[in-house]
C-alpha cells in the first residue's frame, strides 16, 4: 500500500496516480516490493520537530525517512517531506517545483532500498539513480 498524507500544510500532489505508479515501478526495477509506504507532506516546523525528537538534530531538512522494514526487499516505511524546503531547493537549484518534488520522493525511496548519501561518492551515485528515475516519470 502506498499512501500520501499531509500535516500542517495545504498541499496537493499533482498527478498522484501517475506518481504512485512511477514509485511502484521504480521499486520493482530495483527488486523491491512496496508493502506499506507513507509519504507525509508537511511544513518546515513540523519536520523540524521530528528532526529534533527522533534524530536529535536542530535544523531544517527537506526529507526524513523512517525504515520500518522487517524483510529483505520489502519496503515498509514513512517518508516525511517538507514542502517548504522543496520549494526553496527548487529555487536554489533553478528547477521547477514538481521536478524537485519528484526528486525528493525518489530520494526517500532510494534510502529505503539501501542507497546512502553520507559521502561524495555515494551522493553522486544516488543522484545518478534519481536522474535515471526522473527520466522515467
Amino acid at each position: 500500500m502506498l499512501n500520501f498524507f499531509t500535516e500542517n500544510v495545504d498541499f496537493d500532489l499533482l498527478r498522484p496516480l501517475k506518481t504512485k505508479k512511477w514509485i511502484k515501478n521504480t521499486s520493482i526495477s530495483e527488486g523491491y516490493e512496496i508493502a506499506d509506504l507513507n509519504y507525509i507532506f508537511c511544513d518546515d516546523e513540523y519536520l523540524l520537530e521530528i528532526n529534533k525528537q527522533y534524530l536529535d538534530h536542530d535544523y531544517f531538512t527537506d526529507i526524513i525517512t523512517f525504515d520500518n522494514s522487517e524483510e529483505d526487499n520489502v519496503i515498509e516505511g514513512d517518508i516525511y517531506i517538507s514542502v517548504d524546503r522543496v520549494k526553496e531547493n527548487a529555487a536554489t537549484f533553478h528547477a521547477d517545483f514538481e521536478t524537485e518534488m519528484r526528486r525528493v520522493l525518489i530520494h526517500g525511496l532510494l534510502h529505503l532500498m539501501g542507497y546512502d548519501d553520507t559521502d561524495e561518492k555515494l551522493k553522486a551515485a544516488m543522484r545518478a539513480k534519481e536522474d535515471q528515475y526522473l527520466l522515467l516519470f
